[in-house]
């Protein structure tokens, strides 16, 4: 959901930063060809992740959900060259056409794949490292706890982005729906963690930014 009018939205994109011709063509093959095009960060959205890697000199990015690999390769062009991103995900359909158009780009070198439930990766391979940045945007029923892991494995200068944090609106109902109750929480946990900055922005479906 966007929460801007789509005349004024395509306005701000004209006049912001724009992503590569690669993650263009992905983005189409993504909306033309694939279930579920709807989870694709937007255009602005990635001008805005690109703005605060190259703002935050973010060096190591954790993304835990790779869909087709829009949002990693963008923030992957906005990394320096020596730059890593690891992303998570556990569908082998949509990580193989995101390798598929990583492999056709000069950062897709900085891109490394895990192809694993989220949760494992993160108490097991991931357990001891640390990120300048972790976006989260994955399987909403596990926003809290990654949001709880990510507050303790960034490094000193490190941020967390997590998406889909307005939830097309549906974070201001009172609902039993599982999904919308656990970004609800993750929302709380996020607003009431001691000696952060927080904003949560209405971009797009939601940015939630928190900075230690």
């Amino acid at each position: 959901m966007n929460f801007t009018q789509k005349d004024l939205e395509n306005y701000c994109i004209h006049h912001s930063s724009s992503v590569s011709t690669i993650a263009d063509n992905l983005q189409i093959f993504t909306q033309s060809s694939v279930h579920g095009p709807q989870m694709l960060v937007g255009k602005l959205e990635a001008a805005v992740l690109q703005f605060l890697i190259k703002l935050g000199k973010v060096k190591k990015i954790l993304e835990i959900g790779t869909y087709t690999g829009y949002s990693a390769l963008i923030m992957a062009e906005a990394l320096p060259e020596e730059g890593e991103l690891i992303t998570l995900d556990v569908n082998p359909e949509t990580t193989k056409i995101a390798k598929e158009f990583w492999a056709t780009s000069l950062h897709g070198k900085k891109i490394t794949s895990i192809l694993a439930p989220a949760l494992e990766v993160l108490e097991s391979q991931l357990m001891n490292s640390h990120f300048d940045l972790i976006f989260i945007d994955a399987d909403k029923n596990n926003y809290p706890n990654y949001l709880k892991w990510a507050i303790n494995h960034l490094t000193a200068d490190g941020f967390i982005i997590t998406d889909n944090t307005l939830w097309s609106g549906r974070v201001l109902e009172t609902t039993t729906d599982k999904q919308t109750q656990s970004i609800q929480q993750h929302n709380m946990i996020a607003s009431k963690l001691e000696r952060t900055q927080r904003v949560l922005l209405p971009i797009r479906d939601g940015m939630y930014l928190i900075k230690p």
